[in-house]
């Protein structure tokens, strides 16, 4: 086990954007933070840019794998002080082309993983008394729209996990937080897609983790649940 001296943070689904912003904001904090991905090359790439960051390939679906992995973050790094699900999937097809099994990988990425990995998380808060989960949804959380039925399916479901944590963990000393990402996050395969669009279009991921990591640093007289974050220029 490593010395650490804030805690251990744990965060899945760790790409170039919000995953690897998160991941490095909690280690600029003093964190020990184990980032989790499907494909080990991207974050072991991250690991060796951020101090005190480590990788841990995991496909968070898998639900043996994934509670193998948090079991060796816990021997090597030590309890699970901040957990951070940011894994999230979803077929973009029109109703009508959905497959069953689109909705139910859907489902075990946003929903399942919460489950298991929150379940594990907060043991060791419970443990300790406190910690916080910071459950990153979308837009979809809230609505359906034509092409996002399985990821609108799976993020609505996630959110009401979120919730349910919420309100069984809360009063134990464990804030469980819902963000709701409204807006295009600014990574390279989303500006491809969207090159017309000005700078201030997007969301920044650095911004986005500024935000998660003080919801961390709430005082229990004033813990928020939910909160949206969007660009100045996004309309709701």
């Amino acid at each position: 086990m490593i010395d650490q001296k804030r805690g251990v943070c744990v965060i899945t689904g760790v790409g170039p954007g919000n995953g690897r912003a998160i991941s490095a904001k909690f280690a600029s904090e003093g964190f020990s933070v184990a980032m989790l991905a499907r494909r080990a090359e991207p974050i072991e790439a991250f690991a060796a840019e951020i101090e005190g960051a480590s990788a841990y390939p995991t496909d968070v679906t898998d639900v043996d794998a994934l509670r193998q992995t948090l079991a060796k973050i816990q021997a090597e790094l030590g309890p699970i002080s901040v957990f951070v699900h940011n894994a999230g999937s979803g077929h973009f097809k029109k109703f009508m082309d959905i497959e069953v099994e689109d909705l139910h990988n859907a489902i075990a990425t946003n929903t399942q993983a919460l489950l298991v990995g929150g379940q594990i998380a907060a043991k060791d808060m419970l443990d300790a008394g406190h910690g916080s989960i910071v459950v990153i949804g979308a837009t979809a959380s809230m609505r359906g729209g034509i092409p996002t039925g399985t990821f609108a399916a799976a993020k609505a479901s996630q959110r009401s996990m979120a919730q349910t944590m919420a309100k069984t963990l809360g009063p134990q000393g464990i804030h469980v937080c819902h963000v709701v990402i409204d807006g295009a996050i600014d990574v390279p395969w989303i500006r491809e897609l969207l090159p017309d669009k000005p700078d201030d279009f997007f969301l920044k991921a650095e911004a986005i983790a500024d935000t998660v990591y003080a919801i961390t640093e709430q005082d229990p007289s004033a813990w928020t649940f939910e909160l949206d974050i969007r660009p100045f220029g996004e309309s709701f």
